[in-house]
């Protein structure tokens, strides 16, 4: 039997109102009941951990190209330590001369047997020295290409017979595919994270609209729609994930932060590269924001779903 039309707007009236206190005394179980809070500041915080990770890599790769962009180094691959250095010389001065070189460095023996010291020890220095190649830092301006390595290997054929030219960016060319990789693999972890967030919201919607089964058919029976009892569960899970997320927002920049410390302590030039920036700590405050509107939406497209299922 249909309500009269000035009775059923009273009723829709005195249902518009239903949000904040009076959805939740209507409703008193449409929150997150038990661990989820927690459920979902675990999620955050490893969903911060794997984005800060991802951009700290895209950092650490951008910073490598752009100091190696232009690098070339040129070996002098001789064992007698007189015609190695006169080589080098030589090289380095016919070098100095082509076009496009804005930089050419000629590194001292002292610094190469610093270097490789670590390794070799006592091996690297005095009479019985095992023969180390001299290195030319070169820097070329624009793109290397094939073409122009080519030109070099033919401008040293003549003045440095024993000279092997690389670009420096091929050298790291496996360590850039690996920091793709591991970037690849943080997407892919917050993706799977996402996803067990909204497998979680789902399961703990879906309990909470059975624990109001019978409130809710009374709802319905006085005019109450879908989209209003959603809006109340939707209230209830966002305000519940908003608690999650800045736990979980905490708990990640502190982990975040402490592996920042462990890393510097390296003192890696290279590892310096990977900082983070003010749009990465920016990203990363949207993290939480990010996590309340997929609760929020999860659940309202749940129990909607649930409610047409039901009723």
């Amino acid at each position: 039997m249909k309500s009269p039309p000035v009775i059923a707007r009273a009723i829709a009236r005195g249902f518009s109102g239903l949000s904040g206190e009076r959805g939740s005394q209507l409703l008193p179980q449409a929150r997150l009941a038990g661990p989820m809070p927690w459920v979902i500041a675990i999620m955050i915080a490893l969903t911060s951990i794997a984005a800060a990770g991802g951009l700290a890599l895209n950092n650490l790769a951008q910073a490598a190209r752009a100091e190696l962009s232009g690098g070339v180094t040129v070996q002098i691959v001789e064992a007698d330590p007189v015609e190695r250095a006169r080589q080098a010389t030589a090289a380095a001065t016919a070098l100095a001369g082509k076009p496009g070189v804005s930089a050419i460095r000629v590194i001292p023996d002292a610094e190469l047997d610093r270097l490789i010291e670590p390794w070799l020890g006592d091996a690297a220095s005095g009479d019985a020295a095992i023969p180390v190649p001299a290195l030319i830092d070169l820097h070329l301006s624009g793109t290397i290409t094939p073409q122009r390595l080519g030109e070099l290997r033919n401008a040293l054929a003549s003045a440095a017979p024993s000279a092997r030219i690389d670009a420096q960016a091929d050298w790291l060319g496996p360590v850039f595919a690996a920091i793709s990789s591991l970037q690849w693999l943080a997407l892919a972890l917050i993706a799977l994270l996402a996803l067990a967030s909204i497998a979680a919201v789902w399961l703990a919607a879906r309990s909470a609209l059975g624990s109001n089964h019978e409130t809710i058919e009374v709802v319905h029976h006085l005019g109450g729609t879908d989209a209003q009892i959603a809006r109340i569960f939707q209230r209830s899970v966002a305000r519940d994930a908003l608690l999650g997320g800045c736990a979980g927002l905490a708990i990640g920049l502190i982990a975040v932060f402490l592996l920042a410390q462990r890393f510097a302590a390296l003192g890696s030039g290279m590892i310096d590269g990977g900082g983070l920036d003010v749009m990465d700590w920016a990203i990363l405050a949207l993290v939480p924001v990010a996590g309340i509107v997929l609760a929020a939406l999860t659940a309202r497209f749940t129990v909607l779903a649930a409610l047409r299922r039901m009723l």
